[in-house]
């Protein structure tokens, strides 16, 4: 005798269909909630953590050239202050909306006198050895003299034939009307410890290269 086929109840037939429902509702819930952790623990590694950065001049060519990107670190002086031949990115002192990514060479409290195209530490006879530059220093190499304040860096980029850094700020602060003489003018010469974002590590594209160790003051 042929079997025949019960059909199933109707109460049931709705209840796996509510719990299908169900299942569905609580996997697009488990994707969101995943999507929203996700995003969140990127706003905190990009704001807390690390900085990833396109460079869009030469200003540090050879080291870092145009259109790299870059990785740095935030909590890089959390506990530690910035040395000389650090790489640093920061908020350009005249507009603190751009940032700018240099070379840490005159330190809270020091004197930078730029001769010859050589800079002088605190009245050293010895120049630093600055191996990283990329070509003779010919532009803006010359007659220049700052004290630097306490809590504060002055900063060349590597190209320093074409590099808008310290010893142009001045001039460019006045020029942006925030400041009407040049003693006024000069604390913009300066990257305050504070508009400093963090350390450059390493890039990563167009190739990589770490950033931490690029310069060598035998000298010191």
């Amino acid at each position: 005798m042929e079997g025949h086929y019960k059909k199933e109840p109707q109460t049931l037939r709705r209840r796996r269909e509510v719990e299908s429902r169900r299942n569905r509702r609580k996997e697009i819930f488990s994707w969101i909630r995943m999507f929203v952790i996700a995003m969140a623990a990127v706003f905190v590694i990009t704001r807390f953590i690390i900085i990833n950065a396109n460079v869009p001049s030469g200003s540090m060519e050879t080291t870092i050239m145009t259109n790299d990107r870059l990785i740095g670190f935030r909590f890089s002086y959390w506990f530690d202050e910035p040395e000389r031949g650090d790489i640093i990115l920061f908020h350009y002192p005249v507009d603190e909306s751009v940032i700018y990514i240099k070379r840490v060479i005159g330190l809270p409290g020091e004197t930078v006198e730029i001769r010859d195209g050589h800079i002088y530490i605190n009245g050293s006879d010895t120049p630093l050895e600055e191996d990283y530059l990329p070509e003779e220093w010919y532009q803006a190499n010359d007659g220049y003299y700052y004290e630097v304040p306490e809590d504060c860096y002055f900063v060349l980029g590597d190209n320093r034939n074409n590099s808008a850094d310290s010893r142009y700020w001045a001039d460019e602060a006045m020029e942006a009307g925030l400041a009407y003489s040049e003693d006024e003018a000069q604390q913009y010469s300066f990257v305050k410890r504070d508009q400093i974002l963090g350390k450059a590590i390493f890039t990563y594209y167009s190739h990589f290269k770490n950033l931490t160790d690029t310069a060598d003051y035998a000298s010191e």
